[in-house]
């Protein structure tokens, strides 16, 4: 008997990539969600075998569906697909009485594997990917926004790893933002986060083949106190410590970042020096100052916070309008538009 599926994710890319690797017998009775409340309804509904359940998500996360799923006894095998690949969120959702846990994007050998394991034999084979061409239109419409959503969306998981690897802490890893704006309307966007705080902040050009930009990295200065404390420094706090600390967590969070995003998309980013913007001064000042600075179309905004600390960070990556061209056809092996 052909088992139900329920691909429960926000990002329409990540659904559509995960039920292109499922067997192919089983294509007529996969079923879709875009968070965890579509997808308890669903559950209610209807009897469903597997669940692939991503973590972060609007309206309802994955978390709080497992624990909905606790309550309810509902007989459904959950398998966990997500971006956040730091050990706590393993372990959680291992307790919380997940099967297993891939990380996105999903390698089709290793969910053949786990298939192999777990399911009749009759079932294994895995439906080969499509390829798909993508339009010479220069735009960010909604599926191209998704697309690059989900690719922020598993390097800021790669990044939030390392973080809480290194520091010994669970990373709370809010949705990507992703947006185009004109340059006009790209200090009015910075200039929304953290207003009335006093920020500190790195910017960090990045050049691969036909794509350049800037990672601009901000951190509350109310986030120092607890950075030093992590990194096991006692001292004394002044401007020259909280620099150091300042790019030490740009290092780990801008390089992983890239580095993910390089991997998704076959490219190799150089990056170039840190340049500091401005210390202990709100971001309206650091956005003056250096306005001239950044032309760009494509904004990817990241934030970052740490439970049980007072952490904030956002990270924005800022690519020219000549890149979005290249990014497209990049990615066009993700897109699906047939």
């Amino acid at each position: 008997m052909t088992p139900a599926i329920l691909i429960c994710d926000d990002s329409n890319l990540a659904r559509k990539q995960l039920a292109r690797i499922l067997p192919q017998e089983w294509q007529p009775t996969i079923f879709f969600a875009g968070h965890g409340a579509d997808a308890l309804e669903t559950l209610k509904k209807r009897a469903i075998d597997w669940l692939f359940l991503d973590l972060n998500m609007p309206v309802m996360d994955g978390y709080q569906v497992l624990t909905e799923l606790q309550k309810l006894q509902l007989p459904v095998r959950v398998i966990v697909v997500s971006g956040d690949i730091q050990p706590e969120a393993y372990e959680r959702v291992m307790a919380m009485g997940a099967l297993t846990f891939l990380k996105k994007p999903v390698s089709a050998t290793e969910l053949s594997v786990f298939l192999q394991t777990t399911v009749p034999e009759k079932q294994q084979t895995l439906a080969q990917t499509r390829q798909h061409k993508i339009p010479d239109v220069v735009q960010l419409d909604a599926e191209l926004r998704d697309v690059f959503q989900e690719v922020a969306n598993v390097a800021m998981g790669q990044a939030g790893d390392l973080l809480a690897r290194l520091l010994n802490v669970f990373v709370k890893l809010p949705i990507p933002n992703v947006n185009l704006i004109e340059v006009s309307e790209l200090t009015m966007a910075l200039a929304s986060i953290e207003p009335e705080s006093k920020t500190s902040a790195i910017c960090q050009g990045f050049i691969g083949s036909g794509v350049a930009g800037e990672a601009l990295l901000i951190l509350t200065d109310s986030s120092f106190q607890d950075i030093a404390r992590l990194l096991n420094y006692h001292g004394e706090l002044n401007s020259a410590v909280e620099l150091e600390l300042l790019m030490d967590v740009s290092n780990i969070l801008i390089g992983a970042v890239l580095k993910g995003i390089a991997e998704q998309v076959d490219m190799t980013f150089s990056q170039g020096h840190p340049v500091v913007l401005g210390q202990h001064a709100p971001i309206s000042e650091l956005i003056k100052a250096n306005a001239k600075r950044w032309r760009t179309t494509l904004t990817i905004e990241l934030s970052y916070g740490i439970e049980s600390f007072n952490i904030n960070c956002d990270l924005l990556l800022l690519f020219t309008e000549d890149s979005l061209k290249t990014l497209r056809y990049k990615l066009a092996f993700l897109m699906d538009e047939a």
